[in-house]
């Protein structure tokens, strides 16, 4: 409903500015007309007026030629100037069928109560509660063979995408074969890669300031910003394209959330106006948990933040005091699970935080000899796969049963 409403605002908008614009365009048509007229009365009163000196100095005279050559101009003058008469805009509204305007905002169902007997399935309670393990088990180590690796994002439950510092993205299966290698259009390095609802692969572009999809190996723009650079991107439940982005001068950070191109919503600042992330160039790793609450690891602000779906601050997680973690808290890539728990990596004290919905620190990942871990994501089995940046692994851990 509040969507739908958000839409319809906007909708409302463009019509009355569409309507403005078309008021502006009289007023200036009849400020044409009337200064156009005004300056044909200024005229004919010069003209009277030398016509009267004139009629004085031949009153005055002796001379009797120019009387008898005088030709009266009192018919011409009379026929002289047209009567303009102006029409003021009338606005004249359309009826409102009341039928299609409720049939545009649906309906609301009717409260119910009803029982269900609680019996549910080993299976399908396995399924929707899924517990953490007391030691998470590192399953698989993929070699991607080159160095500096920013990001990975699941394909499907076989394959994963990755990129880092260059214009390669990456397809490998879990047992480290090489699948497919896709170049960037504009050959620049790409800050982050996101799989959409359909399989398909998108990448922000920093030098070109896109964001690109490859559908059937084709590259296409689907967003090209002014202004701004793509930092990393991400999909969320609703299908749309969440980009964070830095200003060009690298002042000022945002996300927007994307509708296919669309922009619907930008999130910048808090209720006071402060802004919710660091402005700089440094990246800001995003994701959508189950909840629509978003979340950012902004490394140079040293904190996760997380609003919910309107932009609104739910909290800011700075990390969790710990004897064993020697340096401050560094996030990186960001993720959630299937039970809203939210996962950032901690490059330099070589980890992973798990937190739930609310921000509450609920353990460390710190077990699997993780070497600088950068980007990460889940696969639909909660199957953690984790970039090591300088070594340019990707780790698969279990850490959840």
């Amino acid at each position: 409903m509040s969507r739908l409403k958000d839409e319809w605002h906007r909708e409302i908008d463009i019509v009355i500015n569409k309507m403005k614009t078309e008021i502006d365009e009289i007023k200036t048509k009849h400020e044409d007309i009337l200064k156009k007229h005004l300056d044909e009365v200024l005229q004919t009163q010069s003209f009277i007026k030398q016509t009267l000196v004139a009629l004085r100095e031949m009153e005055k005279s002796t001379e009797i030629s120019p009387t008898i050559e005088y030709r009266s101009n009192v018919e011409m003058l009379s026929k002289h100037l047209d009567k303009i008469c102006i029409t003021m805009p009338t606005f004249i509204p359309k009826p409102i069928d009341r039928t299609k305007l409720f049939s545009m905002f649906g309906v609301i169902t009717p409260l119910s109560t009803t029982k269900e007997e609680n019996v549910l399935s080993l299976n399908q309670s396995i399924a929707s509660i899924r517990e953490l393990l007391d030691e998470p088990e590192l399953v698989a180590t993929i070699q991607t063979g080159y160095g500096y690796l920013r990001s990975v994002t699941c394909l499907n439950e076989n394959s994963i995408w990755t990129s880092r510092e260059t214009s390669d993205i990456k397809c490998f299966d879990v047992e480290g074969t090489l699948l497919k290698t896709i170049k960037t259009r504009s050959g620049e390095w790409l800050r982050d890669i996101a799989v959409d609802s359909n399989g398909d692969l998108l990448y922000c572009d920093w030098g070109n300031r896109t964001v690109c999809r490859v559908k059937n190996g084709r590259i296409e723009e689907l967003i090209i910003l002014q202004g701004w650079r793509p930092s990393k991107l991400c999909i969320s439940n609703f299908g749309d394209i969440l980009v964070s982005m830095t200003s060009i001068n690298e002042t000022q950070s945002k996300v927007i959330c994307y509708s296919f191109a669309t922009e619907k919503q930008t999130i910048q600042y808090d209720d006071k106006g402060k802004p919710l992330y660091s402005g700089n160039s440094y990246p800001k790793y995003i994701t959508e948990n189950r909840n629509h609450d978003i979340c950012v690891a902004d490394s140079e602000a040293r904190a996760v933040v997380v609003v919910n779906q309107v932009g609104k601050l739910q909290f800011r997680y700075v990390g969790h005091p710990s004897f064993t973690k020697k340096n401050p808290f560094l996030p990186r890539g960001i993720t959630t699970d299937s039970q809203s728990r939210i996962l950032t990596t901690d490059s330099d004290n070589h980890c992973i935080h798990i937190l739930d919905k609310k921000g509450q620190f609920l353990r460390y990942i710190d077990n699997c000899d993780l070497n600088y871990p950068f980007g990460l994501c889940v696969d639909k089995n909660d199957n953690l796969f984790v970039c090591e940046h300088f070594k340019g692994n990707v780790q698969k851990i279990k850490y959840s049963i």
